[in-house]
């Protein structure tokens, strides 16, 4: 059979190549068709890709900004994604022949050689001729392809299986930069809420100062007894004991921000901002299965699955023989300007096919190890499924509940803060005795306080509904 008979052969017999092993099918879900927690009266508007923009803060714009070039987490993944490129380039190789060329330049040298004792016989004035060589240089130049015949699908189930690692792998990394946007938007309210408690404090200090003084000052005259500064003393200590903890967390959230943006944390610097400047813009989540192209790490999970269902499918071709077809041909010359010439010809064709007979279980134990994989990933995609809808149902569950308790604490500080004008007026009158200032100034700084933390929880569970959602990520089509 010549190469050109046993190359058509090759291409029949790779056109001819049938898959085995099973089809993959979405695992079966129980989707509901709506959220059951309130919702905005808007109509659904998927979120958009800078969703971030929305709450009308510079200084986070600023943040995410570095963190797409910077973040040690989003480039690690990034880097992820150039692997798993590579990898498939790996696994699609055998899709083709490998082909190699061999270039190899021989040198032989013959003669003649004389001894001692050979001349000692000879008569006197006899002597031998000098000795005679012949040196010989051959070069010759070869190619060999060798290429296994994929019957079965098993190098195209691994090519795929790459593949959709590859994809796993992407989704994986847009999960990754959605987690660390998130995180610092969460970090970065979060160190505005400390700050703003913080004022609070200070604020409540000055106040609960000042009334102190006027204390003491009557006491001075007699008109105010030890027990009333005391007491005063009590409450000015107790929110001067406050203020370092809340300068330590909003500092540690500074830290924080650095962390996930990849920079030193002295380089980090926030302006005056304030939650209460900040805008909360609706968001509405759509429908539940909207969830399924939305979010990429469960796009992530059935990517998994699909390139686990390829390796099964793979395994399960392994079972069957293989054929390879190994082709060699060149040319042989004693002269390298004739290397491309005539010269003399050598070709070579070589078809093996190969089944084992007895491996021990090899690979009937792959193949089962594959498919419990499987199992697992097929349980890890529903669970990623369901973890996404109660993601957002909690976000739109904290989220309204939140709307309400804010109106409802502010309403709360406002009442609180009436009663501690009037009682101050009253206190300057002598109307009133220390028991009644210390309690409406206790009231009004912790209503004041549970409404910046209300507030705070406002914006985190805006920023868990927007990462619930996928931050107006989409699955491509």
């Amino acid at each position: 059979m010549n190469v050109r008979r046993h190359g058509a052969l090759l291409l029949a017999c790779a056109l001819a190549a049938c898959g085995v092993g099973p089809t993959y099918h979405r695992p079966k879900l129980d989707i509901p068709t709506a959220y059951t927690a309130p919702q905005p009266v808007p109509a659904p508007t998927p979120p958009p890709p800078d969703w971030w923009r929305g709450f009308g803060a510079p200084d986070l714009n600023r943040l995410i900004a570095l963190a797409e070039q910077g973040s040690p987490d989003i480039q690690a993944a990034i880097a992820r994604v150039v692997q798993a490129d590579q990898a498939t380039r790996v696994a699609g190789s055998p899709l083709l022949p490998g082909i190699t060329g061999t270039a190899t330049q021989s040198y032989q040298r013959t003669g003649n050689s004389s001894s001692s004792s050979l001349l000692a016989g000879l008569p006197a004035g006899f002597t031998l001729n000098e000795p005679h060589y012949t040196e010989t240089r051959t070069y010759s130049a070869e190619l060999n392809a060798s290429y296994e015949v994929d019957f079965w699908g098993m190098n195209r189930d691994a090519f795929r299986a790459a593949q959709a690692a590859s994809l796993a792998s992407r989704y994986d990394q847009q999960t990754v930069r959605l987690t660390t946007l998130s995180a610092i938007a969460t970090t970065y309210f979060q160190a505005l809420s400390y700050r703003e408690r913080l004022a609070i404090a200070q604020h409540n200090l000055t106040a609960a100062a000042h009334i102190l003084d006027a204390y003491r000052a009557e006491l001075q005259y007699g008109t105010a007894d030890a027990l009333d500064v005391s007491q005063q003393e009590a409450l000015v200590a107790g929110y001067r004991a406050q203020l370092p903890a809340f300068e330590s967390d909003y500092r540690q959230q500074v830290i924080a921000l650095a962390i996930l943006v990849g920079i030193p944390p002295e380089r980090i610097t926030l302006g005056p901002a304030r939650l209460l400047d900040l805008k909360l813009p609706p968001v509405t989540p759509g429908i539940p299965a909207d969830i399924l192209r939305r979010r990429p790490d469960v796009a992530n999970a059935e990517a998994q699955l699909v390139s686990q269902n390829q390796t099964v499918r793979q395994d399960f071709a392994n079972f069957f023989p293989s054929l390879t077809l190994t082709a060699s041909g060149g040319v042989s010359s004693l002269a390298l300007s004739t290397i491309t010439g005539p010269g003399t010809v050598v070709a070579s064709l070589i078809s093996q096919l190969t089944q084992t007979i007895f491996d021990n279980g090899l690979k009937s134990g792959t193949l089962g190890e594959a498919k419990g994989r499987y199992r697992e990933l097929a349980a890890d995609y529903v669970k990623a499924v369901l973890q996404a809808l109660s993601d957002v149902e909690t976000a739109l569950t904290q989220q309204s509940f939140d709307a309400n308790q804010e109106s409802l604490e502010s309403e709360a500080v406002r009442t609180a803060q009436r009663s501690a004008d009037i009682v101050r007026a009253q206190l300057q009158v002598g109307t009133v005795n220390i028991v009644t200032v210390l309690n409406t100034e206790t009231t009004l700084f912790n209503d004041q306080d549970t409404l910046a933390q209300v507030r705070l929880s406002r914006f985190l569970a805006l920023v868990s509904l927007y990462k619930a959602l996928g931050g107006g990520w989409e699955l491509p089509t």
